[in-house]
């Protein structure tokens, strides 16, 4: 059974409209008693890391989706912000994130983008897989997805990465370590491309 954490911060309704499709079986976690009996779990995130962080911790679902994630090792993918909560630290707030994999969040240098839009990178990118993972599966070759962000994953552990986008440079745009992973992107917005990759997540 996977779970879309709400914490208020996230487009909940599109990932169960994708899972409802695929006939993939899941729930939408609004509180701590909603994470009993899950195997997998989905941490999206939208706007600021400071009011993500701040929302989680309201929500009375962080303390366990920590047992979950680091004792009981559940699969657990963050998304956009998401993914960026998964770090120690952003540049964009001065609230510690939850440390599950080794990282810092950075912004982008605008005077590298040679884009007559600066930030935040916005629309549709490249994804390139570095090594192989399950998440790629059927999304080796030409993988697109949609993009909305002005901060980066940056990996402390180069092992860590699993994917590489370019907005200026070269960033990190996917993670992996153990069962924790991470995409700067939106799949749910990013059509037959996100919809094989959350497919891909489910069989983890």
């Amino acid at each position: 059974m996977i779970a879309i954490i709400n914490y208020g911060v996230g487009n909940i309704r599109a990932f169960a409209n994708i899972y409802h499709k695929l006939d993939i079986p899941l729930k939408i976690a609004h509180q701590v008693d909603d994470l009993q009996g899950v195997t997998r779990l989905i941490l999206p995130g939208v706007g600021a890391f400071d009011h993500a962080m701040e929302r989680l911790q309201q929500s009375g679902m962080k303390e366990r989706l920590n047992e979950l994630v680091l004792k009981d090792k559940l699969p657990v993918i963050g998304i956009c912000v998401g993914m960026q909560m998964l770090t120690q630290s952003s540049d964009e707030g001065k609230l510690p994130g939850l440390s599950w994999i080794n990282g810092v969040v950075k912004k982008f240098d605008v005077s590298k983008i040679n884009y007559t839009t600066h930030l935040p990178h916005m629309g549709w990118n490249d994804v390139k897989p570095i090594k192989e993972n399950p998440l790629w599966r059927g999304l080796e070759k030409e993988a697109k997805f949609y993009f909305l962000h002005s901060y980066y994953f940056h990996c402390n552990n180069p092992d860590d990465a699993i994917a590489v986008s370019d907005y200026g440079l070269p960033f990190t745009c996917a993670v992996n370590h153990e069962n924790i992973y991470g995409v700067q992107f939106h799949p749910e917005k990013s059509h037959h491309y996100g919809i094989q990759l959350l497919k891909n997540f489910a069989s983890l």
